[in-house]
């Protein structure tokens, strides 16, 4: 089975790196796919900077930093991985990755960097719209998102995607 991790470097979406981790020592055999969406420069970025290949090489200097703690906690785990960092719009460039690397279903953070105290994020409700395959959501458990590394997150399934 092969998962996809989408990581934006929040305590969230490690939590849910975290209960995939879990997973495999509770004896699921799968591998990983973690990626990380950068959004496309903005018009500021692309008048201030004036070098698009630097504009690209930050947007891809961020995403790697944002999956380093990601990639730690698989490495730690002995854990096969891919890392791919892409740009364009979150929900469909996920999309796209799950297509491309072929992936059985998504384990996701509920809400990322920035999103506000909705249930979920914008990225997490699309996906559960949009994507082929089952979504699993971690949602933050009772003790604040940023607690140490045995948070215990409540997960929320959806193993059918309506249309």
């Amino acid at each position: 089975m092969k998962i996809l991790l989408p990581v934006d470097g929040s305590a969230l979406s490690l939590e849910a790196v975290r209960h995939a981790i879990r997973l495999v020592r509770d004896g699921l055999q799968a591998e990983f796919v973690l990626a990380n969406v950068q959004e496309p420069s903005s018009l500021y970025e692309m008048v201030v900077v004036h070098d698009p290949q630097a504009l690209r090489r930050m947007a891809a200097e961020a995403g790697t930093h944002a999956l380093a703690a990601a990639d730690a906690l698989l490495n730690e785990a002995d854990i096969d991985h891919e890392m791919e960092v892409a740009t364009g719009d979150p929900a469909h460039t996920l999309i796209d990755l799950i297509d491309n690397y072929g992936c059985d279903v998504v384990i996701m953070g509920a809400h990322g960097m920035g999103e506000g105290s909705a249930a979920f994020g914008a990225v997490a409700q699309e996906l559960l719209r949009h994507a082929p395959v089952p979504v699993m959501i971690v949602r933050p458990g009772e003790r604040a998102e940023g607690a140490a590394d045995t948070l215990e997150g409540g997960v929320q399934e959806q193993p059918d995607n309506p249309p």
